[in-house]
């Protein structure tokens, strides 16, 4: 499945089926202002079953299919069941780009309740507000990942932090 990278539909059809989720990694830095690209939209999903079920809907209507080495993924049970059962993070390409659920990010392991506090709403698509991990907690998190991406982004990321009056 190759698919041009479109977060903005990604991000409506999750708005549309009235997923609840906060917007974490590369494109929540860039909804602060970062200027580092990002291919793929990562998102930590609340893991209420209602919620779940209406992440299948949206996943399923994006044709969503575990991100392998196979260019078109790997077809899975969308459901909400086989979503719960998942421990920390699935790596998924759509038919709107690849898309990230992270139920557990690196330095937020109670996933979407203790980020939500450091969370706020942004207008970003269509006038729908999306949940935007705050600067400090993405930043708090890259760190906690500690991959070379990440490391590579943190000077980026902890100067705009101090330009934008953070820490």
């Amino acid at each position: 499945m190759t698919a041009s990278f479109d977060p903005e539909r990604l991000l409506l059809t999750l708005h549309r089926h009235g997923v609840e989720f906060i917007l974490i990694g590369g494109l929540a830095a860039v909804a602060h202002g970062s200027p580092l690209p990002t291919t793929d939209v990562d998102v930590t999903p609340d893991r209420s079953v209602e919620n779940l079920d209406r992440l299948a809907a949206a996943l399923r209507e994006l044709d969503a299919r575990i991100r392998t080495a196979e260019p078109d993924g790997v077809v899975f049970p969308i459901d909400g069941a086989f979503l719960a059962a998942q421990p920390r993070m699935l790596n998924l390409v759509t038919n709107a780009g690849d898309l990230d659920l992270t139920f557990a990010p690196a330095g937020f392991e109670g996933g979407f309740e203790p980020l939500f506090s450091e969370s706020e709403e942004v207008e970003l698509v269509d006038g729908s507000l999306t949940l935007v991990a705050g600067l400090e907690a993405i930043i708090r998190s890259k760190e906690a990942a500690d991959r070379e991406k990440d490391r590579r982004a943190l000077p980026y990321l902890r100067a705009l932090l101090e330009e934008t009056g953070g820490v």
